[in-house]
């Protein structure tokens, strides 16, 4: 039998990184990721991990729910803003259009930190949070 958790391991540890509350158990030839995330942004992650591998439809089982979070008393209850990526899309650019300032794509750089790693690096698709 194959070790699937060897195998998944990144996909294991992008669930752990952003508080995936579930587990991924090796059950035969399947591995099954049962649990829920915060967001449909945290599940696209963990998916788009376990689809790094090329044959992954034959070792996964998921079932990944989103449990929204209850808003914080004494926040103003605004929803966070996103915006996503489209080829040819720069921070510079996603920042004059959102924000006003071109210089200000740092800001969003940092506001993503947990999905980007430097800010030339982009990919259309990827959901971006704006910072307020």
């Amino acid at each position: 039998m194959a070790d699937l958790r060897g195998k998944y391991d990144y996909a294991i540890q992008t669930a752990k990184k952003i508080g995936f509350d579930g587990a991924a158990l090796q059950d035969g030839d399947k591995l099954n990721f049962k649990g829920t995330v915060k967001s449909e942004d945290e599940k696209n992650q963990i998916w788009n991990a376990i689809k790094t591998i090329p044959d992954w439809q034959k070792d996964i089982n998921a079932d990944i729910r989103v449990v929204p979070q209850p808003v914080a008393v004494g926040t103003t209850g605004a929803a966070a803003r996103t915006y996503t990526v489209k080829a040819g899309d720069t921070l510079s650019k996603i920042a004059k259009e959102t924000l006003g300032d071109a210089n200000a794509y740092m800001k969003i750089f940092n506001a993503n930190k947990d999905q980007l790693t430097d800010p030339d690096k982009i990919k259309p698709g990827q959901v971006l949070k704006l910072p307020v």
